[in-house]
């Protein structure tokens, strides 16, 4: 392919085109202040100029505010900005859990697409620009440290494990009861396909990360909200021909290891359009303070929901690993993260388990 960047645009601008087909319906696009939602509100825009658009951007609190950044780049493209704030995030998790029906804390598309309802029946976004060109850039940079050019398939796979290591805890194989079966070994044999191959190490792990993060994780729990409140995603990096295209073309299009800076095509074309100074250095994303919400509210609901947890008289989960570990002050994000995912698998299990409990309940 003579220039990879002509065709990247080229394939957004088509998918926008084919998924909207029309220049005067209202578009949401979830605005996140980063590459790539900032790149498809650009291309969107030059695809429809006068098409009327309303940008989506969340606040948490006590977290990071990206939303002012977001601001900037709605007020540079002449639109409707909207900033939605919460302050529980976790108040609705039982309505969510009940549209994915699975057991994730860290919902924070529902909430968007809930908002997306109420203003089109389109909602853009970025999705798939950091698993398709680059974006994990501090996993892949910690990944080449921990392995070599000889490493096996099960070194490379355990390596990134550590990549991941927010989602597990050291003593993970305590955390389960008598009925729960935990292996290591067979998570390590879910992975292996990924690293058992010929492909350049970082391919490996961008094939990873297609494979778990985005085809059984953000796809289809992203897909069942839109579904629920009737919006129609338009995910314009996630189109056939683009997959096709992001999986194929070699590491250094994506990542330039020395500058450990990914997205390398993405962002030429926001070059291209003066944009790319507008970005958050630092981005973090639609992401929550973890630590902040464990001592504002986490703490206290997994205190009254784990207290006398269903998951606990069943004997999925071991009552003296939560004993050994709850406590509000000074625990470890991962163990925070951990408790946080056993909240929502209460919620699960009362919902689609027990049945005690009904979707509509706010947790607080």
């Amino acid at each position: 392919m003579s220039n990879p960047v002509d065709f990247v645009e080229r394939s957004i601008k088509s998918n926008i085109e084919n998924s909207i087909k029309n220049s005067k319906a209202k578009v949401a696009v979830a605005l996140s202040s980063g590459v790539d939602s900032t790149l498809v509100l650009t291309l969107l825009k030059k695809t429809y100029p006068a098409i009327p658009v309303s940008t989506i951007s969340v606040k948490f609190a006590e977290s990071i505010d990206e939303s002012k950044h977001a601001a900037k780049i709605a007020q540079k493209f002449d639109v409707d900005h909207h900033v939605l704030y919460i302050e529980n995030y976790l108040a609705e998790l039982p309505a969510a859990i009940n549209i994915i029906k699975q057991p994730f804390w860290d919902l924070h598309w529902y909430h968007i697409v809930k908002k997306a309802k109420t203003l089109s029946k389109f909602l853009v976004s970025g999705d798939g620009g950091d698993e398709l060109f680059g974006g994990y850039t501090f996993r892949y940079e910690k990944f080449l440290s921990l392995t070599k050019k000889n490493s096996s398939p099960l070194v490379k796979v355990k390596a990134y494990l550590q990549c991941h290591e927010r989602d597990w805890v050291l003593d993970q194989k305590d955390l389960f009861g008598s009925r729960a079966s935990f292996s290591w070994k067979e998570i390590h044999s879910k992975l292996l396909p990924y690293f058992d191959n010929s492909l350049h190490p970082l391919s490996q792990v961008f094939l990873a990360d297609f494979n778990g993060k985005l085809l059984y994780n953000w796809i289809p729990l992203n897909t069942a909200f839109h579904r629920h409140f009737e919006v129609k995603p338009v995910t314009p990096i996630l189109s056939k021909n683009m997959i096709s295209f992001a999986t194929h073309i070699p590491v250094n299009l994506k990542y330039d290891q020395k500058r450990n800076i990914g997205k390398l095509i993405l962002r030429q074309i926001l070059q291209k359009y003066s944009l790319e100074k507008m970005l958050i250095k630092k981005k973090q994303g639609f992401t929550v303070n973890t630590i902040n919400l464990w001592k504002s509210h986490g703490y206290d609901l997994c205190s009254y929901y784990l207290s006398d947890a269903r998951i606990i008289q069943d004997k999925w989960i071991s009552k003296d690993w939560i004993h050994k570990h709850f406590r509000k002050n000074d625990l470890d994000i991962r163990y925070v993260n951990k408790f946080l995912g056993l909240l929502a698998l209460e919620v699960w299990y009362r919902l689609f388990i027990t049945k005690e409990m009904k979707p509509t309940i706010t947790l607080a």
